[in-house]
């Protein structure tokens, strides 16, 4: 598969998990942000000793891209709209479509926006 998706925190936790639905998308290549690496840690951390949240967060260091200022007015846009949105995951969104990718998800808060690959548990 060469195809590149932006996966949002719920997207790498699910991977991470072992979740069967996402398996397939261990052959894409994987965009996010600092934002969701930053929320991902958070909550590996709230499961798993601290050098194991980090080892699985640092796997995914490579996979960050630059988010720009007219990416977080953006997304405060939406999340103004939208306010269940994460602010990680309202930046993500605004960047996937930047870079005209799927944001892979599995998030209910996306089910009905364009532009994402929803997949549930």
């Amino acid at each position: 598969m060469n195809e590149t998706f932006f996966f949002d925190t719920y997207a790498l936790i699910e991977i991470i998990r072992g979740n069967q639905k996402y398996i397939k998308y261990s052959q894409v290549r994987a965009i996010t942000t600092i934002f969701n690496i930053s929320e991902l840690n958070y909550i590996l951390k709230k499961e798993h000793p601290k050098k194991v949240a980090d080892e699985f967060t640092n796997k995914y260091k490579s996979c960050t891209i630059k988010v720009l200022w007219e990416d977080i007015i953006s997304a405060m846009d939406l999340k103004t709209k939208h306010r269940n949105l994460s602010i990680p995951d309202a930046i993500g969104y605004t960047v996937a479509k930047r870079y005209n990718v799927k944001f892979l998800t599995g998030d209910e808060d996306f089910k009905d926006f364009d532009n994402v690959e929803f997949v549930k548990k």
